[in-house]
């Protein structure tokens, strides 16, 4: 399995480049604005998922692991093959995505071309559900209760939406602190994910 490559810039198509590492070219798919940040000839580094199916082989590159992470984390929904989730992931910040969709707001999915409305609506759904089910998992297997359970639910449904342990944990630190100790899960997570936007 490709995790990352590194290497020089060999050609940049609109949907594509061709990472040469070690005198081997890879075609890595990519969203405009990876594409945007390379420059032919120049050394480029993407984290990559390597997709492997019986009929095809294909590597997603994206600029940093929270991407990644969501781009994972997309496939995953019915319906959202690694085409549309790059589009998804290439529309706008990880962080203002994941916002719109634990807010409901499908209008920022259908905006994403090849995205209608019902799909739309199964992103919303079953990636809520996912976000639920890792925080209500987290709280069950702590006994801290308090400000420390809220702490550690908050850090596994950032996790299940892509982010790292680290960065879930300091989202999740910032959200508790504010205040949002006493609401529910998805608001916290969505203080979380607001103070991910301002970082």
């Amino acid at each position: 399995m490709i995790a990352s490559l590194e290497g020089r810039v060999g050609s940049i198509a609109p949907d594509s480049l061709v990472l040469v590492v070690g005198g081997i070219g890879y075609r890595v798919f990519a969203g405009s604005g990876t594409l945007a940040a390379a420059r032919e000839g120049q050394t480029f580094k993407v984290h990559t998922h390597h997709l492997v199916r019986e009929d095809l082989q294909a590597l997603y590159g994206f600029r940093n692991t929270e991407e990644l992470g969501f781009f994972t984390l997309l496939i995953t929904v019915t319906g959202v093959g690694p085409k549309v989730a790059l589009a998804i992931v290439a529309s706008r910040a990880v962080a203002d995505l994941q916002l719109a969709i634990l807010q409901g707001d499908e209008a920022v999915l259908t905006a994403v071309s090849g995205v209608g409305k019902k799909l739309a609506a199964r992103v919303v759904l079953e990636l809520k559900e996912k976000v639920a089910a890792a925080g209500t998992a987290a709280g069950i297997g702590t006994q801290r209760g308090g400000a420390a359970e809220a702490e550690t639910e908050v850090v596994a449904a950032l996790q299940a939406l892509g982010y790292s342990p680290g960065e879930a944990r300091e989202a999740a630190r910032s959200a508790v602190s504010a205040g949002e100790v006493g609401a529910d899960l998805e608001d916290r997570v969505k203080a979380a994910l607001r103070s991910l936007r301002r970082d």
